[in-house]
């Protein structure tokens, strides 16, 4: 996230802090305002979470009647399709239904054509019957072609008789095939009307759903209306509790924790966590860089040391946004090798040293809780607060592996073990933090 820097004495800072935090308790007038508030934040929280649980149900019904409606309408759309579907086949059927009986029509004339056929040869065989066989040897043709015109005579009867009885047979399968496609004709039409009747069920259908939605709607508005409420109440309670928890730049440990706890309460991670990232970061925001500060040479402007493509610009929009001298205002030094290079870059800000591109993305994050706006990194309650949304987004949990997990991706975006020091300092501390919390909780 940013180029490391020496680890400051945690266990010192919070053996000295232990002290300081007994005696930094608020006026005791502040005190009761901010235990009041606290408690109206916990009931309106507690409606907020009722409320929450409402909506879900609603949404839950309006979504299971939204499904339901789709479906309808899907089905509907499905059934004017198949409709039309239906019309083409009909129209289908219908040519080919006249197609048939076009074809059955013609081959009966053929049928018949050939059935004269048939009859003019019986009678030339008939006739060649009737004349003796004796005159044609005694004119002088041979036995073998007279034998031969005979066969000939009788092949082509055969032949004309199976082609009458394939055509007996043509017209039988055709006038199936006839009564088959006006079956299907009228199976079609029975399909079209009931479709257009189930047609009418569904749009009736759909419009209860409608009606059914719409007052699902109006439910959840209301319940919407009463949570917004609610959340705007919160948030200005939860202003007022963060006013009460204004320190100065310079905190001891005694702030820091109560500013961490106020922060956990808000995103779920550990106090101790917390402050032990921060006092690796910038020992609690005392450390907040050594770069682009009043008096530094040109090699620290922040038009060095930052990453030109990636924080140039976030970080002169947050400086103006904030009123602040973008050429003036401390962030961090990159680090150099041996032979004083510049290795990675710099410029992370504040106590927290979020690098101006990452400040962008949670910014309004914090502003949402805190209702501050704009949120700003030098801050320390608004730099906590945005370290611990990180830290939870990047996997701080409560477990020994999650914040571990999360320190490291805190330091370089990944838990490769080649930094593994980082996590397992942030860790080693965090449970030193953890147990001189343990004991003034235990006072």
């Amino acid at each position: 996230m940013r180029p490391s820097r020496p680890i400051v004495g945690g266990v010192v800072l919070a053996v000295l802090g232990l002290t300081a935090f007994l005696g930094v308790a608020p006026a005791r007038s502040a005190t009761y305002e901010y235990q009041d508030l606290q408690k109206q934040l916990n009931v309106i929280e507690a409606q907020i979470t009722q409320y929450q649980k409402q909506l879900v149900t609603i949404k839950g019904e309006k979504k299971t009647l939204a499904n339901k409606i789709t479906e309808l309408q899907q089905e509907q759309a499905a059934l004017n399709l198949e409709i039309k579907s239906s019309d083409l086949q009909l129209a289908d059927t219908d040519s080919r239904i006249q197609e048939t009986i076009q074809a059955v029509t013609d081959k009966l004339h053929a049928e018949n054509g050939l059935h004269n056929l048939i009859a003019e040869y019986l009678r030339r065989l008939r006739q060649e019957d009737a004349q003796p066989l004796y005159p044609e040897l005694l004119s002088g043709i041979p036995l073998s072609q007279i034998i031969d015109d005979a066969n000939d005579y009788s092949q082509f009867t055969q032949g004309l008789q199976v082609v009458l009885g394939e055509l007996k047979n043509l017209k039988g399968q055709l006038a199936s095939q006839e009564a088959a496609l006006k079956l299907q004709r009228e199976t079609e039409q029975n399909l079209i009307s009931l479709k257009l009747l189930q047609q009418d069920a569904l749009t009736s259908s759909v419009g209860e759903q409608n009606t059914l939605l719409k007052q699902t709607k109006n439910k959840e508005a209301n319940y919407q209306t009463a949570l917004q409420d609610n959340q705007k109440q919160a948030a200005a309670i939860r202003s007022r509790i963060y006013q009460l928890l204004d320190v100065s730049t310079q905190i001891n440990f005694g702030q820091a924790y109560q500013i961490a706890s106020w922060v956990s309460a808000q995103t779920g991670v550990r106090p101790a966590f917390l402050l032990a990232i921060l006092t690796q970061e910038s020992n609690l925001g005392h450390n907040v860089g050594t770069c682009n500060r009043l008096g530094d040479p040109a090699s620290k402007s922040w038009k060095v040391i930052m990453k030109p493509d990636r924080d140039q610009q976030p970080f002169l929009a947050i400086t103006k946004e904030l009123g602040r001298d973008p050429n003036v205002t401390a962030v961090s030094c990159p680090m150099r090798d041996k032979n004083g290079n510049q290795v990675g870059w710099g410029g992370a800000m504040g106590p927290a040293q979020f690098i101006p591109s990452t400040w962008m993305l949670y910014k309004d994050k914090v502003s949402a809780i805190t209702g501050k706006s704009p949120a700003n990194p030098w801050d320390i309650r608004d730099a906590f607060l945005a370290a611990a949304l990180l830290l939870r987004n990047a996997g701080a949990n409560g477990t020994t592996q999650g914040e571990w997990n999360a320190a490291m991706r805190y330091f370089s975006g990944s838990t490769n073990v080649a930094y593994r020091f980082y996590g397992d300092n942030v860790a080693a501390l965090a449970d030193k933090y953890q147990a001189d919390i343990d004991s003034l909780n235990a006072k």
